[in-house]
């Protein structure tokens, strides 16, 4: 790969980037990472290397990420010595400003850049910026990043975000003559990164993110380099830039390096344990105290699930509460209930959402809840941190069925409110935003308004609902009776 042509300020000039992305907490692989960039650092020397991240370090999932509202991976980016960080959507989307704020303001040591993203009244908080410069070994790399414009979602949570191509191209054209380099951070995804080197003038790297995708090795496209190191922490990347001297020009080159089979830095494995710590006292706090237990099957409805779509029902106060009974991991016993405890089990970090749905859109997905099919369908992706779909617990809404009728015609009859459900009239459905977007029962994708609420989570519906003595009372009512031979 060749780029412009530059005079040589000293005989040699190379410099080593590093660069992770979508952790989503896996806080052991940070630990390997922290080896692979500290040995870096050992054999390049600290003007020859650079670290990024580019987005989704954070994942609410765990129980170090929730405890601390994420300043551990503060933490962790400052001890692995991270130089610049961008922002996925699991931090924008999952924290708020004020969060952010804790993880991000003062002094630290990695830059935070992201040239899509603004306060809606225009601003930058004080601890982003929308791209930098690093000079090293006589190298001066310009860092541009963006992330995924989930405007709608964005503006719940106090942000704007802006078209990401343009955004790049319009802060490329504002540093490119103060740069010898440029490297985009993209947490776009692999479609709009390809769209980028195809589009884009004088970027030479984008490192990409947010879709998981690899490339072993980078892929060159327009003379753009393309690198990817999937997810997880499962590989880091690497990516060499060097100045030619024989034939005056920058050339680069990348690969991938699988951690598997190196060691966990012990000062990170320190910084976890402390995490840890801190967020096991944290999240020690009683909720509430039950008196009989409440259970959660993705087989057949159970009171906890059935809890969670009174609970979204009253809160978006709706007609009709629905949700799949695998956002719940599993039941909770007799006696105090602590946050911890409810983060267990239901640590995706999904959102409520109030849909207008018609009744055979609502009449398709039941029909498909009694297929264990869709029962083990596993979900990857969209905040769904669970194990498997599970059936539709419901409020609202009384379901007859047969067993013994062919699949998608078990239904015999279904109540809303007391009436039959009318197949052509829309409902105030509530429910949660992993289905708007097409994933497990797909027909509750297809709406005609939609309404999200942001930043509370489902754990934090429940959280309210087990404080209320009547609706832990109408969970134990049946919403789905069998009919015919038993």
């Amino acid at each position: 790969m060749e780029h412009k042509q530059h005079e040589s300020r000293q005989s040699k000039r190379e410099v080593i980037i590093y660069h992770s992305n979508d952790l989503h907490s896996k806080l052991e692989q940070a630990a390997k990472i922290a080896t692979i960039i500290k040995e870096g650092r050992s054999s390049f020397g600290d003007e020859q290397v650079i670290a990024v991240d580019l987005g989704d370090h954070m994942d609410r999932a765990r129980m170090e990420t929730e405890g601390t509202d994420g300043f551990i991976h503060r933490a962790l980016l400052e001890a692995t010595g991270y130089d610049v960080v961008t922002l996925g959507n699991n931090e924008g989307l999952t924290f708020t400003s004020e969060q952010l704020d804790h993880v991000y303001s003062g002094d630290h040591a990695f830059q935070v850049i992201c040239c899509n993203i603004q306060k809606l009244d225009g601003q930058l908080p004080s601890w982003l910026a929308r791209s930098t410069i690093i000079e090293r070994a006589g190298i001066r790399i310009g860092f541009v990043a963006a992330t995924a414009n989930f405007a709608a979602f964005y503006k719940l949570m106090g942000w704007e975000t802006l078209e990401p191509v343009a955004e790049i191209q319009k802060e490329v054209e504002h540093i490119r003559e103060h740069c010898d380099v440029i490297v985009l951070l993209s947490h776009l995804g692999i479609r709009l990164d390809e769209r980028i080197a195809d589009e884009c003038q004088h970027i030479d790297v984008i490192l990409g993110a947010h879709t998981h995708h690899l490339f072993d090795p980078p892929q060159l496209r327009n003379g753009v380099l393309l690198c990817a190191a999937e997810k997880f922490g499962s590989y880091v990347g690497k990516v060499v830039i060097r100045y030619d001297e024989k034939q005056r020009r920058y050339v680069v080159a990348g690969e991938v390096i699988a951690t598997a089979a190196y060691s966990e830095d012990q000062a990170i494995r320190s910084i976890i344990e402390q995490g840890k710590q801190q967020a096991m006292q944290r999240l020690s706090r009683v909720i509430t105290v039950l008196q009989e237990p409440l259970e959660a099957s993705d087989y057949y409805e159970s009171a906890l699930p059935n809890l969670l779509a009174i609970g979204l029902k009253e809160w978006c106060q709706a007609e009709i509460g629905i949700v799949n009974s695998g956002q719940l991991l599993g039941g909770l016993a007799v006696g105090p209930v602590t946050a911890g405890e409810l983060h267990a089990i239901c640590p995706s970090p999904i959102n409520p959402c109030l849909m207008l749905l018609k009744g055979e859109q609502l009449l398709e997905a039941l029909e498909q809840s009694l297929l264990q099919e869709f029962q083990e369908f596993k979900p990857r992706g969209f905040g769904f941190r669970g194990e498997q779909l599970g059936m539709l617990a419901v409020d609202g809404l009384q379901i007859t069925y047969s067993l013994e009728q062919p699949p998608m015609q078990r239904i015999t009859a279904v109540l809303v409110n007391d009436e039959a459900l009318d197949l052509q009239r829309s409902y105030r459905v509530a429910s949660i935003d992993m289905f708007t977007f097409n994933i497990g029962y797909k027909s509750l994708s297809k709406f005609s308004e939609v309404s999200f609420y942001l930043p509370e989570f489902i754990r934090n519906i429940i959280e309210e609902e087990l404080k209320n003595r009547l609706h832990i009372e109408q969970c134990k009512i049946n919403r789905w009776k069998r009919s015919g031979n038993i």
